[in-house]
């Protein structure tokens, strides 16, 4: 029926489909000499990150146990020098990183980058 939401798909309690946000998706992806990671988002907003901060999010099987959902990475671990030394899409959904601790494995969605970008506006929201 009309109004129903797509099979399979569950809104969140409270919101229409029609409410759902579309995917967010960079228009730019940078690593500043100062070795952040700035995505230029296509609504126009802006975000940076921290080396340090988004190694620490790392959602790959290495970094965040499977079963439990225990993060292993330690932040306190991470070298301050860390640095992204290239950042790659993958398909049309995520971000691969590689630091330069050799990390390589940790595949980020735009929508958990959207979610974890540290600005005040997004912070607050």
């Amino acid at each position: 029926p009309e109004g129903d939401p797509p099979q399979g798909h569950t809104p969140r309690p409270g919101r229409p489909v029609s409410a759902l946000r579309p995917m967010p998706v960079p228009a730019e992806i940078e690593v500043t000499p100062v070795g952040t990671i700035r995505l230029v988002w296509r609504d126009g907003h802006v975000s940076t990150f921290l080396p340090r901060a988004l190694r620490a999010a790392c959602p790959c099987a290495g970094c965040v146990d499977e079963w439990t959902g225990e993060v292993r990475v330690q932040a306190d671990r991470i070298p301050p020098s860390l640095r992204a030394t290239r950042v790659s899409r993958v398909g049309n959904y995520a971000l691969t990183i590689t630091w330069s601790d050799g990390h390589a494995t940790g595949i980020y969605p735009y929508d958990r980058l959207r979610a974890l970008c540290p600005c005040p506006e997004c912070a607050g929201a």
